[in-house]
């Protein structure tokens, strides 16, 4: 599938950025120096990066909700109606779905897994799986429908 081309240029990683460090890294990170910092600067390289792919990824679902719908979507576009948009893209139980996926995800793929004695059989983890959730919630799937309703707003140009 091909996005349309005035629309295919929209950019948010200067946002992505900020969110990132100003919200997101702390969520995580303990004070202090660990002195590791090549693998810590890879560590957030992968991690705006796979931020950033998500989150543009609503171009192409933009795409293809106006494909499956243009005649719902034409007249807000032409209004330049952010809002009636936003409305348009938004299915709440769609978003529920995704933070229970990426809670889940969290849960399986991020257990510290260990091999002593341990009586308590409790699955420990690396992040608070409802800190990924949360995440999703407050910050992903919001700049996602951004750049989806950016999109859009440049689909008939």
């Amino acid at each position: 599938m091909f996005l349309y081309p005035a629309g295919a240029s929209i950019n948010m990683n200067n946002n992505i950025r900020s969110l990132y460090f100003e919200k997101l890294l702390p969520l995580f990170i303990v004070g202090g120096d660990d002195g590791n910092y090549v693998p810590t600067v890879q560590s957030d390289l992968a991690s705006l990066q796979s931020l950033s792919r998500r989150i543009h990824y609503g171009r192409f679902v933009a795409e293809v909700k106006y494909r499956d719908a243009p005649q719902d979507y034409e007249p807000a576009i032409r209004a330049k109606d952010r809002n009636a948009l936003m409305k348009l893209l938004t299915s709440e139980s769609v978003e529920e779905m995704v933070k229970r996926r990426v809670e889940k995800k969290a849960m399986v793929f991020g257990q510290n897994v260990t091999l002593g004695d341990d009586n308590d059989n409790r699955p420990r983890y690396k992040i608070d799986p409802l800190v990924i959730s949360r995440i999703y919630g407050e910050w992903v799937i919001p700049l996602t429908k951004i750049v989806q309703v950016e999109y859009l707003l440049r689909r008939l140009d």
